[in-house]
């Protein structure tokens, strides 16, 4: 039988990993760049995919596991401000960035060639959402989901 912590155990190691699996698959097959704050959605990504493995180890403890629903939520916050800037909601306070690549040639060359991604660019969108929307769904309600599995964790203790 699974428990309410197993289940919060889960939620906090799958839905970052897929969702870092996706964004890694639009970069790498479809060719979309990251701007600065596609980034910083990341970072929320990898340290909940990191406590969310951490709590595995201390299967009996609920602090990892929230932790991990922190990151996610982290990432949806910051999903939402980037969504927000896409549609032009409110202005942010970065324009755009680059990833640029040395590989043994002319470094200005490198810099000049990179893609620029702005962060105000919708890249990508399903249904009229970005994907800074869709992660600004899919992180936050997995937050609610690991925070209130691990609520009933507490109270079932």
């Amino acid at each position: 039988m699974s428990t309410p912590l197993s289940q919060a155990r889960l939620i906090a190691l799958a839905v970052p990993a897929a969702l870092l699996a996706g964004a890694y698959g639009f970069q790498y097959i479809g060719g979309l760049f990251p701007c600065e704050l596609c980034w910083w959605q990341r970072y929320g990504h990898f340290a909940a995919l990191a406590l969310a493995l951490l709590s595995f180890a201390a299967p009996r403890h609920r602090l990892p596991v929230i932790l991990a629903g922190l990151g996610l939520a982290a990432s949806a916050l910051v999903g939402a401000y980037h969504a927000g800037i896409e549609y032009k909601w409110w202005q942010g306070f970065t324009a755009c960035t680059s990833a640029v690549k040395f590989g043994g040639g002319d470094p200005l060359a490198a810099i000049m060639a990179a893609p620029t991604v702005r962060c105000d660019d919708v890249q990508w969108s399903l249904f009229g959402i970005s994907m800074a929307g869709y992660n600004f769904l899919v992180s936050g309600a997995a937050a609610l989901a690991v925070f209130a599995l691990a609520g009933r964790a507490r109270k079932g203790a």
